[in-house]
């Protein structure tokens, strides 16, 4: 039965949003194929037809989540002033909601390992999708200088991925908690990343 181009498009999306979820929380090499096809609501027969390969399907729902997360920062900067917006984003990004949902959560926490284990493809992805993140940081932070204020940012995502990591690895829920309001607390704190 062939499906028009609209219902390819739409089958498309659907999985790649699905893959974007599973990825996240499971790794790459966490889900096959089929059962990845299988949660999307379609037949395995039909992925070859969208994807040329695992990878690719890796690189573009990859793609979509830094998309998604992308959105969502801008969302949560944008709302208070000044410093306000930092530890809006910190409260959020640090947060147990955050950390107890990786598979809607950030893709540079949950994915961050395992694409460092993928080709050419996933890891330009993945780099790509970083710099923007990058990008929001160095304005929300305080520094002198353009330099000080970039390795800020750098400190100040590396970071909060890393709080996120630990506070998602631990299996005692008090460390996890106190993980998370430790690096709110310190990456918050004016000068706590740079001059």
């Amino acid at each position: 039965m062939r499906v028009s181009k609209e219902q390819a498009a739409e089958n498309r999306r659907r999985v790649v949003e699905v893959a974007s979820g599973l990825f996240r929380e499971r790794g790459f090499n966490g889900i096959g194929v089929a059962d990845l096809m299988k949660e999307a609501g379609l037949t395995h027969g039909g992925f070859y037809g969208q994807f040329a390969s695992k990878e690719d399907l890796a690189a573009e729902a990859c793609a979509r989540a830094m998309e998604v997360m992308a959105e969502r920062w801008d969302g949560s900067a944008e709302t208070p002033p000044g410093n306000e917006a930092l530890a809006a984003l910190l409260e959020s990004y640090l947060s147990p909601r955050h950390r107890d949902r990786s598979a809607a959560g950030c893709p540079i926490a949950a994915l961050g390992v395992d694409v460092s284990r993928q080709g050419g493809a996933v890891r330009g992805v993945f780099t790509r999708g970083l710099r923007p993140f990058i990008d929001r940081l160095q304005r929300l932070v305080p520094g002198r200088s353009a330099d000080a204020k970039r390795k800020a940012a750098l400190a100040t995502l590396s970071g909060m991925v890393g709080a996120l990591i630990l506070a998602r690895a631990v299996d005692d829920p008090a460390l996890s908690e106190e993980i998370l309001a430790a690096a709110r607390e310190s990456l918050g704190r004016p000068g706590a990343s740079g001059e």
